[in-house]
């Protein structure tokens, strides 16, 4: 059961670091978003690449845009904190009865 439980204590630690990571693209992708990045920089298309397929998806799902301004990136840092918080803590917590 040690090797079962330090796998999911793994896996829980490899998913909060992406789950961070991931955070601070759409960080980086909301910034770009007020000034005007150089389209053909590898950095910036790496970030639109990264996170349009995301921030799509709930711009398709709910329509927040008032004034101009996009709410997804909000909606999209909200939800990795609720995956760190819930999902991530969840198995590590499953991982540590395990023990």
């Amino acid at each position: 059961m040690y090797v079962f439980s330090n796998l999911l204590v793994a896996v829980a630690k490899v998913l909060d670091i992406a789950l961070t990571i991931f955070m601070w693209i759409v960080i980086a992708r909301a910034i770009l978003s007020w000034v005007s990045p150089d389209p053909y920089n590898p950095i910036v298309r790496f970030i639109h690449n990264v996170t349009e397929p995301v921030l799509y998806q709930v711009r398709r799902r709910i329509p927040l845009n008032f004034g101009g301004i996009d709410f997804s990136p909000i909606i999209i840092l909200l939800a990795v904190i609720f995956l760190q918080q819930f999902v991530v803590q969840s198995i590590y917590q499953f991982a540590v009865t395990l023990h």
